[in-house]
């Protein structure tokens, strides 16, 4: 650890607070239909878009009907991306003549896309074409984010409403999500990757003469594909020797900047934000980090805003961003003591000689302090983009990444459902506050009560259920086994973050695991679809239920939800539901690692 290291994250929170303020006012106006200086500019294409889709802009829906329009709209999508997917090998913008995705991967991305999630079980740049990755992976990137901020107003709604029995338009805030804040930050992101060097071509590949040849064994294929096998029944191979690399290129600078703004996640090519036509320089690796957060972190002060207390949201924000700088401080001490099986060889990993730590699966142009960084925020905020792998962590760092994403995605989280779960704990948090003094709990206002907590209960329960029952499958079953390639408490850490990131819809893989089959894309979608869809759900049902209470004017025995106080209790109750859910598993995975490792 260093202070170079210390003044990188440092300045990272710095600059995030700094910005909360300024985009939350601005979101608060957008939602609550004021004027924010886009007008003039998305005004009219905003109606237009009602006119095209029939919406009846006007009309203000109860939550059920605003939970059935955000189902069909991503249903929809979900089927279009499919089939988009399937038939990309007839469609144009498709240089490099990629046939048809499989259907049980197929049928993952687009649950994947859907959700939020970004979970990629293929490589991008030999997978999917140019037109799938922008009609269809981009544009979801964008809607299902706006999804996610459209279901947040619609809570917020449920909190300011006075006996209300409505919860606003799903089709106007999703609209206005991606036209007035996504779409606008997206172009200013997009154009700033450019200038630093990310790619934003329709170019083919391009062949590059390597500088040294190097001879492989090639297997040999006949004419339909399949390997060519000796009497011995063993894949014959020929000797070759390469002498040039085609290196992929393609429109990735405008995908790049919605899916971190959006806490999308995934990536245009393979090695995601590790590789250099994604994020090219240091400064683009600061922005992409800030990018992933800073829609996050300000809709808490649009939170604030909207319900009239902006220390209300200033409270939120301080829960969730002392949980995250406590989290990443750990990454980097981990990380920073490096791996103790190399020092008993003898081998240094101190500043002195190295970057610094455990460098192991790391961009030495990012280094130790910024990739634990990256590695924290983007698992805090269910972007699932990665700088560096996850795998190669030490058992500590790993465990890291895995515990954030297990809180539920609510220290910050994706944009609009972190807050949702945030408030969620909220909720359960004055719940458990008025059972210590014996007095119904309120929470700005409104009295929590039987209904309120059953449906706290099973945004906060669905999640566990889902992610712990899949691994367990996984690990009793050969369909999930043979998909490990690293045995013992590593190969069982391997199957609990894959399920883990799908299960809190954040997309980042650890790594080391075959997960393109049809066992992990099968069980996966339907991981991510439920961990999206019954949390969104129960959040409206909760949105209805408020606006339907009258306000509840404070009094002596009211707890005040803006103190540090309060923010403790916030952040032991999340800290507790998460600890008491999955430490068991942590325990037979990453700290069952370390301690085969012989770490003191």
């Amino acid at each position: 650890m260093t202070i170079n290291g210390f003044a990188q994250i440092g300045l990272f929170f710095l600059v995030l607070v700094a910005l909360v303020k300024p985009l939350g006012w601005y979101m608060a106006r957008v939602y609550g239909g004021q004027s924010c200086g886009m007008d003039r500019v998305m005004g009219p294409i905003e109606l237009q878009i009602y006119r095209l889709c029939g919406a009846r802009a006007t009309e203000e829906m109860n939550w059920k009907s605003y939970a059935v329009a955000m189902l069909l709209f991503n249903i929809t999508g979900l089927v279009a991306l499919y089939a988009l997917q399937r038939l990309q090998g007839f469609l144009p913008l498709n240089s490099a003549a990629l046939g048809a995705v499989a259907p049980d991967l197929a049928f993952n991305t687009a649950s994947s896309f859907i959700t939020n999630t970004n979970w990629q079980a293929y490589a991008g740049e030999s997978t999917l074409s140019y037109l799938t990755q922008m009609l269809g992976l981009t544009v979801q990137n964008f809607v299902s984010a706006a999804t996610g901020m459209a279901i947040l107003v619609a809570l917020i709604r449920g909190f300011i409403a006075r006996t209300a029995a409505t919860i606003g338009n799903f089709w106007v805030d999703l609209t206005r999500s991606t036209l007035y804040i996504l779409l606008p930050l997206s172009v200013i992101l997009a154009l700033v990757l450019v200038s630093q060097g990310t790619v934003q071509t329709f170019g083919p590949s391009h062949q590059i003469a390597l500088l040294q040849p190097v001879t492989y064994d090639k297997p040999l294929v006949d004419a339909a594909g399949q390997p060519i096998l000796d009497e011995k029944g063993v894949a014959k191979t020929e000797a070759t020797t390469a002498t040039e690399q085609a290196v992929a290129v393609g429109p990735a600078a405008s995908q790049v900047a919605i899916k971190h703004l959006g806490t999308n996640g995934g990536g245009f090519f393979n090695a995601n934000a590790a590789h250099p036509y994604e994020n090219p320089t240091p400064l683009t690796d600061v922005i992409l980090i800030l990018a992933e957060t800073l829609i996050a972190a300000s809709l808490t002060y649009t939170f604030g805003k909207m319900v009239g207390d902006t220390r209300q949201g200033w409270a939120i924000l301080a829960a969730m961003l002392s949980v995250l700088a406590l989290f990443v401080l750990g990454t980097y001490w981990a990380e920073s003591a490096g791996n103790p099986r190399l020092t008993a060889l003898g081998v240094e990993q101190t500043a002195a000689n190295a970057p610094g730590g455990n460098m192991e699966g790391k961009e030495v142009r990012f280094g130790v302090a910024r990739s634990a960084l990256f590695a924290t925020a983007t698992t805090a905020t269910s972007t699932g983009a990665v700088n560096s792998m996850h795998d190669s962590f030490t058992p500590l760092g790993g465990l890291v990444p895995l515990f954030m994403m297990q809180f539920g995605e609510v220290i910050l989280g994706g944009v609009g459902s972190g807050l949702c779960g945030m408030l969620v704990f909220a909720i359960i948090a004055v719940f458990l506050a008025g059972l210590m003094v014996g007095r119904t709990p309120e929470y700005l206002g409104k009295k929590i009560e039987t209904y309120e907590m059953k449906m706290a209960a099973l945004v906060i329960l669905i999640m566990p259920i889902i992610v712990l029952g899949f691994t367990a499958l996984a690990v009793v079953t050969e369909f999930g086994t043979s998909s490990i390639l690293n045995p013992g408490a590593h190969g069982f850490s391997e199957i609990l973050y894959a399920y883990t990131s799908q299960g809190n819809n954040n997309g980042s893989a650890f790594g080391g695991l075959n997960a393109n089959t049809p066992f992990y894309n099968l069980t996966g979608a339907l991981a991510m679809l439920v961990s999206r869809f019954w949390l969104a759900i129960p959040t409206l049902a909760l949105a209805g239920s408020l606006a339907h209470k009258k306000i509840v004017p404070p009094g002596l025995g009211t707890l005040p939800t803006h103190t540090p106080l309060f923010v403790s209790l916030l952040v032991g109750v999340v800290i507790m539901v998460g600890a008491l859910t999955f430490v068991p598993a942590l325990a037979l995975g990453p700290v069952v690692e370390h301690l085969l490792m012989g770490a003191r």
